[in-house]
């Protein structure tokens, strides 16, 4: 039966609401659909009340309506179909509610809706559900809260009492698939008036998300988590979970005493739902103060380099490019030439143009421990999954490397790609938002870099990326080479837009032939034709005379429009980088 109680009413009596499992697992195991379940509401609505009303004989207090897809960018055929669709799970859970011998309440359950036109389309299916009469709203599975924190803002202004719970999906690790740290998220969450509980859900087994709840600080709402049954298998084409409600329960119970609304998600049938209703009554919150906290002091600071930069020194930052074999002695002789030049940090590119060098982070490593030189690996989106960069963060961490410059990567080159595959799970935004969150989880910090790219065509937007970047934590950025007017007047600009640091990028010219190769094949460089005609005819002494006198030029020229210069070594001839660091000094000096 429906009951005329509030969920708020039950909760203040230091009930646990105990939720049902998952509709989608279950009806699939059941009925060998591939099918989305919410499709099954056009021609069988019986065997979705019959599922709801297992999981309430199964003891569930709360169940959610057969709408977690019923979105026009989960299920094709329009608008209309959704509305039918919700329209019919609405109706057919209220009547397994009515049926039922104890009190449930019934909630209007909305998934992850993606596309241009999100917002508008949960606004759409929220006031659908109004127009029911719904009262408790849960939107599950999520890894960014902008359009459901939006949602819920929209829902409280049309029906004040509502009943909202966000949960968003955990990896093991406590970071969404989107790299944000669920600790975050559920902070900001129990600060929003318009939402009354949050919650954990899906990605992640019992025993994770355990681990996440006794990390959490203490929470003012009601924390809600909905575990999946464990880790499937895939069989013949098809996804298994395993078959543990004994130990779920146990696992969940365990979650309870710190969550106020428990439940199952992909996997959890009603049997699951029964073990836990079994063990779960007379559970009791402990008291607040049993909650961990994300992070403590940090283990170090944001380094050496940064910390210069903020007390106004104006830095010099070298790349040299990683070898493309064992052989080491050259790379390191010339990171210890610049280390006694006094080179703020040394740069590593991260396989550039995609083709396969020595690991910038492990060099990276090296050059700190034997050198004692700041360092900073690019890291690039490519070919590395967020496990495997979160590992590799912890690495750096442990050989105090203090820095990282996030960088998306370039492609595989399009002769490779039939036998080597780029990876690309996230961009350098959501990286740079990870390597922080990261670090106040752990409390190991990174300062965080980026690229900016001041020869961009539509440098407004390029503009406009970094500010994006600088959103997600970036600490400096490090421009393309500079050799234009263009390209100073839109340092200039970054300079004054953006509120990290700006390292001007320079790069000496060492040949002609040098020159028009990067002006034909080197995107991002813009070379114009008089400087490369100076070095038409030279013999390699006096090229690199004027790649020296060119570079200092360039770097007196944007010295007051930036925070420090980028020196990128041209094959590996670091003397000339010494021979331009010197003269900078030089004239650092004289001011």
């Amino acid at each position: 039966m429906n009951t005329n109680k509030c969920i708020r009413e039950y909760l203040s009596d230091n009930s646990k609401l105990l939720f049902d499992g998952a509709m989608g697992t279950y009806y699939a195991s059941l009925y060998g659909s591939s099918l989305p379940c919410e499709l099954a509401l056009l021609e069988y609505p019986e065997r979705i009340k019959a599922i709801h009303s297992e999981y309430i004989q199964s003891g569930a207090v709360a169940i959610k309506t057969n709408t977690f897809a019923a979105n026009t960018s989960a299920i094709s055929g329009g608008f209309p179909l959704v509305k039918t669709l919700i329209e019919k799970a609405w109706h057919v859970a209220n009547e397994a509610a009515e049926s039922a011998q104890n009190d449930v309440f019934v909630f209007a359950d909305i998934g992850v809706i993606s596309g241009e036109d999100s917002q508008d389309e949960y606004r759409k299916i929220s006031d659908l559900f109004l127009s029911l009469g719904a009262e408790n709203f849960i939107f599950e599975t999520l890894s960014d809260l902008s359009d459901a924190v939006l949602t819920a803002e929209y829902i409280k202004s049309v029906k004040s009492d509502a009943y909202i719970i966000v949960s968003v999906a955990a990896q093991p690790d406590g970071f969404t698939r989107s790299g944000d740290s669920v600790f975050s998220l559920l902070s900001e969450l129990d600060r929003n008036p318009n939402i009354d509980a949050s919650g954990l859900n899906c990605i992640s087994g019992p025993t994770h998300l355990l681990k996440i709840t006794e990390q959490l600080p203490s929470l003012l709402k009601p924390l809600a988590v909905m575990p999946n049954s464990g880790y499937p298998s895939v069989v013949g084409g098809r996804t298994y979970y395993p078959d543990g409600a004994g130990y779920f329960a146990e696992q969940t119970v365990r979650i309870a005493r710190r969550a106020d609304i428990i439940g199952g998600c992909c996997g959890t049938t009603p049997e699951y739902i029964r073990a836990v209703s079994q063990i779960l009554p007379g559970i009791k919150n402990e008291a607040k103060v049993h909650y961990g906290q994300v992070a403590t002091e940090p283990i170090s600071g944001t380094g050496r380099f940064l910390e210069k930069l903020k007390a106004g020194k104006r830095v010099i930052a070298v790349e040299l490019d990683p070898p493309s074999d064992p052989k080491i002695s050259g790379f390191m002789s010339g990171a210890k030439f610049l280390a006694e030049k006094e080179a703020d940090a040394i740069t590593i590119a991260d396989c550039p143009v995609a083709r396969v060098r020595a690991d910038s982070s492990m060099l990276a490593a090296k050059l700190k421990r034997e050198l004692g030189i700041d360092t900073i690996p690019h890291m690039t989106c490519r070919d590395r999954n967020i496990n495997a960069t979160k590992a590799l963060l912890l690495g750096l961490g442990i050989e105090e490397v203090e820095n990282v410059l996030v960088v998306t990567g370039d492609p595989i080159p399009s002769a490779n790609r039939d036998e080597i595959k780029a990876v690309f799970s996230f961009n350098s935004a959501v990286l740079a938002k990870y390597i922080k969150q990261l670090g106040q989880q752990t409390g190991k910090t990174f300062a965080v870099g980026g690229a900016l790219n001041v020869n961009a065509p539509n440098f407004t937007a390029e503009l406009k990326k970094a500010q994006r970047k600088e959103a997600a934590g970036v600490d400096f950025f490090l421009t393309q080479p500079i050799f234009t007017e263009k390209a100073k007047e839109n340092l200039s600009l970054a300079h004054k837009t953006l509120n990290s640091f700006v390292l001007g990028g320079i790069i000496p010219i060492v040949s002609y032939r040098n020159a028009k190769f990067m002006q034909t094949e080197m995107a991002g460089i813009d070379i114009p034709d008089e400087i490369a005609e100076k070095y038409r005819d030279l013999d390699r002494e006096k090229a690199e005379v004027l790649a020296v006198d060119i570079s200092f030029q360039i770097a007196k020229e944007i010295r007051d429009i930036c925070d420090g210069y980028y020196l990128i070594t041209p094959f590996a001839r670091v003397g000339i980088i010494g021979k331009i660091i010197d003269e900078i000094r030089g004239m650092e000096e004289n001011l």
